[in-house]
């Protein structure tokens, strides 16, 4: 979350000399990190005082190892929480997008959230570690078809499969809020003690855990020597223009345009045939 976004002139007042961008999701996408920044480039390019200060976007940090011992560490501890630690199933839950981001738009996120799981699960499994585990994807909201399998569909499945300890774990998530505290600690516990499951846990987000804001104060300092103005850095890979009403409207037209192209000979031929 790009808080100062909304906060351009407190940069000014501060005498702010050089920034640098940590949105708070751990993995890239176009609807979270890549809108923050969208909206940030539009301000400072606006702004003849912003648009030369030099800064350094962070990207994406889901790989970074103080990241990854964190999530590792949370998970350890609430295994210790059941009684037979070694039969609970992890259960990672991520925030969903729209599949058209990643399938159309080039998204990574599903691509990062995947590499994220396998990172944990490797540090876990150094540890001697070795549980089950799943990975779903939660908040479907709209007509829009989202990342699958949905995290509902997948507790009911688990449930009918027999998994009795469950550890659910907000992956996509570094701090609590609606998502955590209303979504997975009520709807979705609710769901699997209903499905069959017994033993329920969730780890809670990282927050200030001291691990994981020594790494994020890390990265900050890493990338410090690299910024530069806005207005002349080129964008990064993980970062389109992408645009999701703009996307919509391209198609739209461009639809219509291909329907005029395809219909373009029956129509001059028709018109010659009435002038003749």
């Amino acid at each position: 979350m790009v808080t100062f976004l909304l906060y351009p002139h407190q940069i000014k007042r501060d005498r702010i000399t050089k920034l640098v961008v940590l949105p708070l999701y751990p993995q890239f996408s176009i609807s979270t990190t890549g809108s923050s920044i969208r909206v940030l480039q539009n301000i400072f390019r606006e702004d003849a005082y912003l648009s030369r200060m030099p800064v350094s976007i962070i990207q994406s940090w889901y790989q970074r190892k103080g990241y990854i011992k964190s999530m590792a560490d949370l998970i350890e501890k609430e295994l210790e929480s059941f009684s037979t630690p070694e039969e609970v199933m992890i259960f990672f839950s991520a925030h969903g997008v729209p599949v058209s981001y990643v399938e159309d738009a080039g998204d990574p996120y599903r691509d990062q959230m995947e590499e994220c799981i396998h990172l944990i699960m490797q540090e876990l499994k150094s540890r001697r570690i070795n549980n089950d585990h799943t990975l779903a994807y939660q908040s479907r909201v709209g007509p829009v078809q989202r990342l699958k399998p949905y995290t509902d569909e997948v507790l009911v499945e688990l449930g009918k499969k027999g998994v009795k300890s469950l550890l659910a774990v907000p992956v996509s998530f570094v701090s609590e809020h609606i998502e955590t505290l209303e979504e997975i600690d009520m709807e979705y516990k609710h769901l699997a003690l209903g499905s069959g499951i017994e033993n329920w846990g969730r780890v809670p987000a990282l927050g200030c855990t001291t691990s994981f804001i020594t790494d994020m104060a890390d990265a900050v300092i890493e990338v410090l020597p690299s910024a530069t103005a806005m207005t002349t850095s080129s964008t990064n890979s993980e970062e389109s223009d992408y645009d999701p009403v703009g996307y919509a409207i391209k198609m739209f037209f461009g639809s219509i345009l291909a329907f005029l192209l395809l219909l373009s000979p029956k129509i001059i031929m028709a018109f010659r045939n009435h002038v003749l």
